[in-house]
C-alpha cells in the first residue's frame, strides 16, 4: 500500500492586530503625502466638499466665515488641507497684486521688514505662519498711554497698516481697571507676533491713572511709551462733546468749567479740565520712565500731516518707514485723513462716525479763561518734553 507524502504545514495567517497598524501607517503616509501635495499647489483637482468650501470662503471674504473658515461636514485633515489651500492661493492673489503696482503696500503682505532685516513676518511665509495660528503671544513691547480724545484711535489703525506693528483693536484697560486679572489674562489678549514684529496696545486713561506708571514698569523697565496730546481747550470740548452725544440732558460746558462763574475759579476736579493739565500727569511717569524713553505725537499734526507723525513714531520703535504720503487721502467731509489701504483691507477706510463730531458753540470768554488758565501748565510741559505744540 502506498504511503501518501505528508502535506505541508499552512501558514500562519498575519496576526490582525499587526496588519491593522500596517493599515493605519499606510493610511497616515498618504494622506500626509496628500497634504504635502496640495501645500505645494499641485493638486488640480480635489474631491467635490472641498472646492464647495474653498468657493464658499472666496463669498464669506470680509464677511462671512472669514480666511481660516472651514466646513463642519469636512473630515478635520480635509479642513485642514482646504485651509492651507486657500490661505495659499489668496496670499498668491495679494503678491500679484503687489507685483503690478510698483511700490504699493499690501496689508498683510510683503510690506518690508524691520530695520535690521529682521523679516518680522513681512512676506508670504511670515503673513501664512500668522493665519495658521502660529507665533506666540508677547506683553507689549510699546503702549499707547494717551490722552483721550487726542488722536490715539486714528494713530493705532494708522501703526496697523505696518506688517510689523501687531495691535489689539480693543482697549485692555488692563493697568487702570484690570490689573488684578494678572499678566497671563493681559498677555493672552494680544495678538500673535513673530520674531521681530512689535506687540501694541493702547488705553489713552492710563496716562491719568496714578497707578499705571508703576504696574508698566513693573511688567516691564523697557516699555517704549507713546503719548498723543492736543490743545487742552479743543480736547476738553470735544471730551464734553462726546459725553453729550450720550446724555444729552447733562449740563453747559459753561456751568462745569467753573466752580464758581463769578470768581472765575476753574474747577480742576472735572476730569475734561483735569485730563489737559499735561505736565502734572507727566510728572508721575517721570518718575519710573526716562523721558527719552516716551515719544509726544502732536494731534494737530496727526490730522495736518499724517505721515510726517508716523515717521517719527516709526524711528521710535525702530521700525522701517513703510507709512508714508502714500498711504493717506484728506476727506474733506471728516476734517482729518483717512487711510487710503486699511489693515487686512484693499478698500479706502476713515475712522468711524463717533470721530469728528461737530463741536456746540462755547462762550468765547470761557474759552478765553481755560486758555488762561493752560497756559503756565502749557509752557511747563514744553520745557519738560523739548517741544513747543503752539497752542498758545
Amino acid at each position: 500500500m502506498a504511503v501518501s507524502a505528508a502535506a505541508p504545514p499552512a501558514a500562519e495567517p498575519l496576526p490582525r492586530s499587526i496588519f491593522k497598524k500596517f493599515l493605519v501607517m499606510l493610511c497616515s503616509l498618504l494622506m500626509s503625502l496628500y497634504v504635502f501635495y496640495c501645500l505645494a499647489d499641485r493638486c488640480q483637482t480635489l474631491p467635490g466638499p472641498i472646492i464647495a468650501a474653498g468657493a464658499a470662503s472666496e463669498e464669506e471674504e470680509g464677511g462671512g466665515g472669514g480666511l481660516l473658515g472651514g466646513s463642519a461636514e469636512l473630515p478635520p485633515w480635509q479642513a485642514a488641507a482646504a485651509r492651507r489651500k486657500r490661505l495659499l492661493q489668496r496670499l498668491k492673489q495679494r503678491r500679484r497684486r503687489q507685483e503690478a503696482a510698483p511700490g504699493a503696500e499690501v496689508p498683510g503682505g510683503g510690506g518690508g521688514s524691520r530695520a535690521g532685516g529682521s523679516g518680522g513676518g513681512g512676506g508670504t511665509a511670515g503673513t501664512l505662519t500668522l493665519l495658521l495660528g502660529e507665533g506666540s503671544k508677547r506683553l507689549p513691547q510699546a503702549i499707547i498711554i494717551g490722552v483721550k480724545k487726542g488722536g490715539t484711535r486714528a494713530l493705532l489703525e494708522f501703526l496697523r497698516v505696518h506688517p510689523d506693528v501687531r495691535a489689539v483693536g480693543a482697549e485692555p484697560h488692563f493697568f487702570d481697571r484690570n490689573y488684578e486679572r494678572g499678566l497671563a489674562w493681559y498677555r493672552d489678549l494680544m495678538p500673535r507676533t513673530l520674531e521681530g514684529q512689535i506687540t501694541m496696545e493702547k488705553t489713552p486713561s492710563y496716562f491719568v491713572t496714578k497707578e499705571a506708571p508703576a504696574r508698566i514698569s513693573s511688567m516691564s523697565k523697557g516699555t517704549k511709551l507713546i503719548v498723543v496730546v492736543r490743545d487742552p481747550v479743543t480736547r476738553a470740548i470735544s471730551d464734553y462733546t462726546q459725553t453729550l452725544s450720550k446724555k444729552p440732558d447733562i449740563p453747559t460746558f459753561e456751568s462745569l468749567t467753573f466752580k464758581n462763574r463769578t470768581t472765575g475759579l476753574i474747577d480742576t476736579s472735572w476730569s475734561a479740565i483735569q485730563i489737559g493739565i499735561y505736565a502734572k500727569h507727566l510728572e508721575n511717569w517721570l518718575l519710573y520712565f526716562p523721558i527719552g524713553q516716551i515719544l509726544f505725537v502732536s494731534g494737530e499734526r496727526l490730522i495736518s500731516d499724517p505721515a510726517g507723525e508716523l515717521g517719527k513714531v516709526q524711528d521710535f520703535l525702530g521700525l522701517k518707514r513703510i507709512i508714508t504720503d502714500k498711504h493717506f487721502y484728506f476727506n474733506k467731509t471728516k476734517g482729518f485723513p483717512c487711510l487710503k489701504k486699511a489693515e487686512g483691507s484693499s478698500k479706502p477706510h476713515c475712522l468711524g462716525k463717533t470721530k469728528g463730531r461737530t463741536h456746540p458753540d462755547i462762550d468765547q470768554e470761557v474759552v478765553q479763561r481755560l486758555r488762561d488758565f493752560y497756559r503756565p501748565f502749557n509752557m511747563k510741559f514744553y520745557q519738560m518734553t523739548g517741544q513747543d505744540f503752539g497752542w498758545d
